[in-house]
């Protein structure tokens, strides 16, 4: 069989994406056997993002619950702004979307309602997400839920594969576009090369949107217990100690908070700093060392407020969250350690709870 007759028939065999696989029976026939890899991604993030912008522009305030609450059910880190990305890629948040083989035309529908899903994968992935006793693809009650299920199955798979070209955030994007299959195939995100460009550049748009998508916390200043305080305003998004292969250490060393980007970000108790600036990864950082000998690390900021030597008070800012570094989404990645390098890692809420900081 040739490579081409060969790869349409997987493209068959292997459809599980909402939209793209119905155009990849059109499209992916362009693939070849060197087609295996890509440089564009890296293969490291976090995967937290912040809070939803709501309005107009952005996301619509009557599905931003709805974003929020399949988010949340999640157990992968899955954040609420890669699903309104998504869903924006997909739709422009029209729950009446259909796509269509040919759109000129619009003969021959492919992919329906807010989330594209097409028929088949919503057979199978379809979900009655407001136990209204149906399951109604153009339904944004049943859509939303089922996209953020099938995108939590897929991250979950996607961590199985810290090797492959993509963090676990963008090969999952990419499964649901074109269908796993097709990851497995490329060992990652597939090229530009593969389907004109259509997978690669979906991710890549879906990552650009979650930072616009995304809102700073304007819920002030974290109340004070004594002289500590919690280091911004918002709930924890991935813990402590989270097992996955895409931390070097193969579990996360701190917590992440979902906060957009300038949200300001406070020390969590009196200290001096360490260092502040830029630390790979971690993106521009600061570490402080506390009176006890502890020290904590404000990581992906997108502004330093402080310098090395500096004196600091619990709760004064020290510089503004954001997205640098290897990071999919702005959020502050926080952590506790007992030495100021990293592999020195403990529980910060654990930390943060025997300093009296309701946590």
């Amino acid at each position: 069989m040739n490579v081409k007759r060969g790869l349409l028939l997987l493209a068959v065999l292997i459809a599980g994406s909402p939209l793209a696989l119905g155009l990849g029976l059109i499209l992916l026939i362009g693939a070849s056997e060197d087609d295996k890899s890509d440089p564009g991604f890296d293969d490291r993030y976090d995967l937290v993002a912040g809070t939803l912008r709501v309005g107009p522009g952005y996301v619509p305030a009557k599905y931003a619950g709805l974003i929020q609450k399949a988010a949340a059910a999640c157990d992968q880190g899955l954040s609420a702004g890669v699903l309104a990305a998504q869903i924006e890629a997909e739709s422009s948040f029209n729950p009446n979307a259909i796509s269509y083989e040919d759109p000129i035309t619009k003969t021959r529908p492919i992919a329906y309602g807010i989330s594209q899903f097409i028929p088949s994968t919503w057979r199978v992935e379809g979900l009655d997400g407001d136990g209204d006793g149906d399951k109604d693809v153009m339904d944004p009650a049943d859509a939303i839920p089922s996209q953020g299920n099938m995108m939590c199955k897929l991250l979950r798979t996607a961590k199985k594969y810290p090797h492959y070209n993509g963090s676990p955030i963008e090969l999952a994007l990419a499964g649901y576009n074109s269908g796993w299959g097709w990851v497995d195939y490329y060992k990652g995100v597939p090229p530009p090369r593969f389907a004109q460009g259509q997978t690669y550049n979906y991710v890549k748009s879906i990552m650009k949107g979650v930072a616009r998508l995304t809102a700073p916390d304007t819920s002030g200043q974290p109340p004070m217990y004594g002289q500590w305080s919690k280091p911004v305003n918002a709930r924890i998004g991935t813990g402590y100690r989270v097992p996955g292969g895409m931390w070097s250490s193969g579990y996360h060393t701190g917590i992440d908070f979902p906060v957009g980007t300038g949200t300001p970000v406070h020390a969590i108790g009196p200290a001096v700093v360490v260092s502040a600036g830029s630390a790979g990864a971690y993106g521009n950082e600061v570490v402080l060392r506390h009176a006890d000998g502890m020290y904590s690390q404000y990581a992906h900021l997108s502004r330093l407020d402080v310098r090395a030597g500096q004196q600091v008070q619990g709760g004064q800012a020290i510089g503004l969250s954001g997205n640098t570094g290897n990071s999919s989404g702005p959020h502050l990645h926080m952590e506790v350690r007992t030495g100021p390098a990293y592999g020195s890692d403990v529980s910060p809420v654990t930390y943060m709870r025997s300093k009296g900081i309701q946590i």
